[in-house]
């Protein structure tokens, strides 16, 4: 087949349906949930924004915004050179990224009950393994997500701020290992963090952001609709803002999935 009628027939299935778009990003906006640091350590900027014009006499016929926001706020995108393990790296900020990393096949591991029931719960080199065992090996360059069911909670729940920081779900060193040993593109999850909340205490500290930059892997924070995604078979769209020497970015993230038909 002529690769531009594979182009031709791609665009027929998103239009008509049977290749499904689910979008995986969190509403942009003042109220969305920010991750706090403690102090003395700075902090990411909430997004907010100031209006231009409104239809009114700064601009009769046009309406536009201009806005703030964290290069890690919302759903977003990590690139390497956010932690100091990356930072050394060649092509480890957002405006290098080779564009056709930003599109890739993803495996989606569902832990999302054990989340329910602990949620400092770690996702393990053997949870992994067990995963694979089911579903089969998890491909080199594919994406890997968390599944937990974590995006689905109200705010003060989805922060899940105690008196010692944050309890929320992440993979300790053993997962991200067997995740860099598969070559995986990258990791990503529906918290704010890659991290779990309490990553702080694990050996090393925050594996996730340690370990997967420092092999040049990229991470995903703050996703949802993972419930809709299949453990494996989708393919993911997470392309970043094109910021110069950026460390991350906010996106929108898609994921394509074929549709069961009759035929």
């Amino acid at each position: 087949m002529p690769s531009t009628q594979i182009l031709v027939e791609f665009a027929s299935a998103v239009t008509s349906g049977s290749i499904k778009v689910v979008d995986l990003t969190q509403v942009l906006s003042e109220d969305t949930p920010l991750l706090v640091l403690p102090d003395p350590f700075g902090q990411t900027a909430a997004f907010s924004r100031q209006e231009i014009s409104r239809y009114d006499e700064r601009g009769v016929a046009w309406h536009w915004n201009n806005f703030t926001v964290g290069e890690h706020t919302g759903t977003h995108f990590d690139a390497p050179v956010h932690w100091v393990t990356g930072k050394d790296l060649d092509d480890n900020t957002v405006d290098r990224v080779p564009p056709q990393r930003l599109v890739a096949p993803a495996a989606v591991l569902d832990f999302s009950a054990e989340c329910a029931a602990d949620p400092d719960f770690l996702l393990t080199g053997a949870h992994v393994e067990a995963w694979e065992a089911e579903h089969g090996a998890i491909a080199a360059g594919s994406w890997v997500l968390f599944r937990s069911d974590w995006s689905k909670r109200d705010p003060h729940a989805y922060t899940n701020r105690r008196a010692d920081g944050a309890h929320t779900p992440g993979p300790d060193a053993s997962a991200i290992e067997a995740l860099i040993a598969r070559d995986v593109l990258g990791f990503g999850v529906e918290t704010i963090g890659t991290d779990a909340g309490q990553a702080h205490l694990l050996d090393p500290a925050y594996p996730a952001h340690t370990l997967l930059h420092g092999a040049g892997k990229y991470g995903l924070q703050c996703l949802e609709n993972l419930d809709q995604l299949p453990a494996t078979g989708a393919v993911v769209i997470a392309a970043p803002l094109k910021i110069r020497d950026g460390s991350g970015s906010p996106m929108r993230a898609l994921a394509l999935i074929a549709e069961a038909t009759d035929d």
